[in-house]
């Protein structure tokens, strides 16, 4: 299911969702994606896996595996859009053919690794429960040396402004 950034980590109804998704199906796996992927440019959204399980008074889901394809990771919509063939490392990290015989990348000695594991004891512990688990050290915001091209960052707040364009038309569509 393909599910916006906020569904991971809102209070409130979002908290309860979580908690209960958590309770009766077996969340698995996490793909956290680049910006403006699924939908409108400037909103970063997620591929959440479960599999539903019977009613149970225990917790379903015992690992959650997440993939971070976002942090300095980037695409842009025209002059770098994602392929398929970028998805390959994900693909054989999720491991189809055997979820259960899954392997992580990320560890002490490699923290930049993209692939890692939590259990769900860690996530109910956090505040409001949230999935929007980051852990690789974003290298735009701690090295200015090495920023995006200017072309890149430019099509990044194109998109941005456009997303905030676009949401602010449909709110006056609504009110109207």
């Amino acid at each position: 299911m393909v599910v916006p950034d906020n569904v991971l980590f809102e209070g409130g109804a979002g908290e309860i969702i979580r908690k209960r998704l958590l309770q009766t199906t077996d969340l698995h796996t996490i793909l956290r994606l680049p910006t403006g992927i699924f939908y409108k440019p400037g909103v970063k959204a997620n591929v959440i896996f479960f599999d539903k399980r019977p009613a149970s008074p225990d917790t379903q889901t015992k690992t959650v595996w997440i993939y971070d394809f976002r942090t300095n990771i980037h695409f842009t919509l025209k002059q770098n859009p994602m392929q398929y063939s970028d998805l390959q490392d994900f693909i054989s990290c999720y491991n189809p053919k055997n979820r259960f015989e899954r392997t992580e990348t990320w560890s002490e000695e490699n923290p930049d690794g993209r692939w890692r594991k939590f259990d769900v004891s860690e996530i109910l512990a956090r505040d409001k429960t949230s999935l929007d688990i980051f852990w690789i050290k974003d290298k735009s915001l701690a090295d200015l040396d090495n920023l995006p091209s200017p072309d890149v960052l430019a099509d990044e707040i194109i998109e941005n402004l456009q997303s905030a364009l676009d949401s602010f038309r449909e709110l006056k569509a609504q009110l109207g």
